[in-house]
């Protein structure tokens, strides 16, 4: 029989392996490549508003699209973590992002040739719900971890995370491949595998519902805010708590300078993810079989990636293995920008599936471990925001070189400069890394 900790640490895995499945096949592989070969018109698109009118290309609208999204969490992220906070309801939004996001994901099976404002609004939505579900998800993390426990219970959600998403893009491959087999269009076969993808979210989500334990802290509890009762005071409590975090940075200093370095070389890590298939279609050339393959081989290293410097981290420091994994990335940005070939992509896959579990995991379980447990929703609402803020100019920065360069291997080369900067700036942080002294923060409540 598991104890109430391992049943809420279980579930929490298993949100990873849930949502796995929209950052695999939505964001990062198969959605895309639709998008910029059936979606978008071969001959491009013309965006039109009034008067205006702007001819662009699928790789520009993506990066756009991507960008936007992100800008929109970043104004209400740090604001629906405060909320959470005070409500105690961290799982409630956590959940109600969930379904929400898995229901727009599944609206895309109805996406065909020339749909293009259509297919990006329902991306826009999924997205959201996506990335501000992450925010509460992320938020229980150090609930259900001690410190010392932290970078290898961060490391397997990530883990989790790659095999599921692993499992339902292999799924999704093989349904695509055989789909002569089965009787039905190849376009049939990659919609079904987006509506698959949001059945896999909302279904596998069921566990964390179910298991999840929500956190109660009586420093949070709605009953020390006698005001806060409805809907609207929520919202201007969680405006005006918000403010007057951002107003008391200087007692944060640490976590200040983490997330500014942070919003930095995730930037560059968010833009290549969002962008790599994308790219090998637009500047490669590569065949869609190819593209997919990498994708998922991405994966499944992914989940040894994350494991292991997880416990390299746990020896060694959490700052030390992760600035190690950045200059890593550099290496990996040079080499993008000189291949020319599948074999290139290949190995490329191969390396990117290494380090970026690794970057992912310690950068979570870093930050975790150094902000006030009994604030974990706003604290990584911030967190979020840098997150997302970071990948508002990624791609922005990549749509933009690419519409005016005509090439997308400038664009590339451009998230260099992301990387140096957070490395310098992770150099200031001080790591305070696990004490023996630390509790592990969980209750014991019912659900």
């Amino acid at each position: 029989m598991k104890s109430q900790k391992e049943k809420s640490i279980f579930a929490w895995y298993m949100y990873d392996w849930a949502n796995s499945a929209f950052a695999t096949t939505i964001i990062a592989a198969l959605l895309p490549i639709y998008f910029a070969t059936v979606i978008v018109p071969q001959g491009g698109w013309t965006f039109r508003f009034g008067s205006i009118e702007i001819p662009t290309n699928a790789t520009t609208l993506w990066g756009f699209l991507s960008g936007t999204t992100a800008l929109f969490v970043f104004l209400t992220a740090p604001i629906l973590g405060a909320i959470a906070d005070i409500a105690e309801s961290k799982k409630k939004f956590l959940m109600t992002f969930c379904f929400g996001g898995s229901l727009f994901t599944t609206l895309m099976f109805f996406s065909r040739s020339g749909d293009v404002w259509m297919t990006m609004i329902f991306f826009f939505l999924a997205n959201t719900c996506f990335i501000s579900a992450n925010i509460f998800y992320d938020s229980f993390l150090p609930h259900i971890a001690s410190r010392r426990e932290i970078d290898q219970v961060s490391g397997r959600g990530y883990a989790y995370g790659y095999l599921g998403g692993g499992l339902q893009f292999l799924i999704c491959i093989i349904l695509i491949l055989a789909h002569n087999k089965i009787g039905i269009e190849k376009t049939m076969a990659v919609r079904i595998s987006l509506l698959f993808s949001g059945v896999w979210w909302a279904g596998f989500s069921i566990i964390t519902l179910v298991w999840l334990n929500e956190p109660k802290d009586n420093k949070t509890s709605p009953q020390q805010y006698p005001g806060v009762n409805n809907s609207w005071t929520y919202i201007r409590f969680g405006l005006s708590r918000t403010w007057r975090t951002i107003l008391n940075a200087r007692k944060h200093r640490n976590l200040t300078i983490f997330l500014i370095a942070f919003m930095f070389y995730n930037d560059g890590i968010h833009t290549v993810i969002r962008m790599a298939a994308i790219y090998g279609k637009d500047e490669l050339g590569l065949k869609n079989h190819t593209l997919m393959g990498t994708l998922l081989l991405v994966q499944f290293i992914g989940i040894g990636g994350a494991l292991l410097f997880s416990r390299i981290a746990k020896t060694l420091g959490s700052k030390r293995i992760l600035i190690f994994v950045l200059f890593l990335w550099l290496g990996i940005l040079c080499y993008a920008y000189l291949m020319t070939s599948a074999l290139d992509f290949w190995i490329l896959g191969m390396a990117v599936g290494l380090v970026l579990g690794g970057s992912q995991a310690i950068s979570r379980s870093l930050y975790g471990s150094m902000i006030p447990v009994e604030e974990s929703a706003e604290f990584f609402g911030f967190y979020s925001v840098f997150e997302k803020f970071s990948a508002i100019w990624g791609p922005f920065v990549f749509g933009i070189i690419r519409q005016v360069t005509g090439t997308s291997r400038l664009a590339i080369l451009s998230l260099v400069g992301f990387f140096i900067i957070g490395i310098v700036l992770l150099c200031f942080v001080k790591d305070n890394g696990a004490k023996p002294k630390d509790k592990l923060h969980i209750s014991s409540g019912n659900l």
